[in-house]
């Protein structure tokens, strides 16, 4: 009876272990929608989103350097066993634990410092140009172009396995350039529309509303938009090198945000010249930025850098596809947007070549698992802990 119940227990321990980064990775893209409709409301009011990403990423950086400094050793020790008990237990006696990280260098901070241009400054200034343009719908349906990015980004930097004569790595090929022409039928063609809220009475002409309508460009906002996945693409594959060598994933991300806000500052000094731009409005404006600190960049950041770590920057890319949906959800709900018939036959196809991607890296895994003998479980394990 205590083997099976210790034979319960392993099992259940192994679920929970394989499942989380799923379940993560799934709470990060609902994080992620939300961030871009709250913001679309907060720039919809006439805030600035040179300003919007300066102070967030500012706030993330009060928050997160402090933690990279007294809580790196606590989660080293889960990394490197897996026990939240022995993790609580450290914290309560935290001056008996004493695993040091790795060294700060200069040429890792330079590191840092080139994974915040792409990731950070160049990215998330232009999500939140592209979602002023045009809307957070458009946003989350040409984010599904990261998997493809990520892949062809992985395949240059030998991450991952390209070979032209299997019919998984050219399903491959295939499902990135299907993946391409969806985002393009997004960005290009909007159609008729197809669902819209019904007109509230007195609220045609409200100024947000106004200010919505008038600011719709999607060509522009969709090569934005383009722009940013690509530069998130590329920040992904940074983080996967950096963690080879510095797997230390709260310390990556703490100065990841330190050295976004000096660029981002630079950059906001330089595009906004309104001084009165620089003043945050104790409404939508300060709500949109606590909200971004602590979800956009704390809670995403950490858990992307750990899902990376764990699985992989493919992986972390797969996710992408759910956003267009609950994007479209959210959109509809709280900014009364209307669905049209571009946005989803463009999302369709994108969905369908990405997953075909997906299922060709699938069966490319489990071949790999066959020839090695080896469990994923087991794999985790053993590389953690050479």
């Amino acid at each position: 009876m205590n083997e099976k119940g210790e034979l319960r227990e392993m099992k259940v321990k192994s679920f929970l272990v394989e499942s989380a980064p799923f379940a993560a990775m799934v709470t990060v893209e609902f994080l992620d929608v939300g961030l871009t409709t709250i913001s679309k409301a907060a720039m919809s009011k006439g805030m600035s989103h040179f300003v919007f990403v300066v102070y967030s990423n500012a706030l993330a950086s009060i928050i997160l350097l402090p933690a990279s400094f007294f809580f790196a050793r606590f989660l080293s020790i889960y990394q490197s066993n897996g026990s939240i008990v022995e993790l609580l237990i450290c914290v309560g006696i935290s001056c008996s634990c004493r695993k040091k990280r790795p060294p700060i260098t200069l040429p890792l901070l330079c590191k840092f410092f080139f994974l915040s241009i792409a990731g950070i400054t160049l990215m998330q200034n232009c999500v939140f140009t592209g979602v002023s343009y045009s809307s957070p719908t458009l946003g989350s349906a040409l984010a599904n172009l990261i998997p493809a990015f990520t892949f062809l980004l992985a395949v240059i930097f030998r991450m991952e396995k390209l070979e032209l004569r299997s019919s998984k790595s050219r399903i491959k090929i295939l499902g990135t350039l299907v993946s391409i022409s969806g985002a393009l039928i997004i960005t290009l063609y909007k159609g008729p529309p197809i669902l819209s809220q019904p007109v509230q009475p007195h609220s045609e002409q409200s100024p947000s509303t106004m200010l919505i309508t008038t600011s719709n460009n999607w060509v522009i906002g969709g090569l934005f938009m383009a722009t940013a996945g690509f530069s998130l693409s590329a920040s992904i594959i940074g983080q996967a090198a950096i963690l080879k060598g510095y797997p230390s994933e709260i310390t990556m991300v703490s100065f990841y945000c330190l050295f976004g806000t000096i660029q981002c500052a630079l950059v906001a000094l330089v595009a906004e010249r309104n001084p009165n731009a620089w003043k945050l409005s104790p409404d939508i404006e300060l709500i949109s930025v606590v909200y971004s600190a602590l979800f956009g960049s704390v809670a995403t950041f950490g858990v992307m850098a750990w899902c990376i770590q764990r699985k992989g920057p493919v992986f972390v890319a797969m996710f992408k596809p759910l956003s267009i949906a609950i994007a479209a959800v959210f959109g509809f709900i709280f900014l009364g947007e209307t669905l049209h018939r571009g946005s989803i036959v463009g999302a369709g196809i994108i969905v369908t070549g990405f997953y075909g991607v997906i299922w060709a890296q699938s069966k490319e895994d489990k071949d790999e698992v066959a020839k090695t003998s080896t469990t994923p479980l087991l794999h985790g394990y053993v590389h953690q802990n050479s």
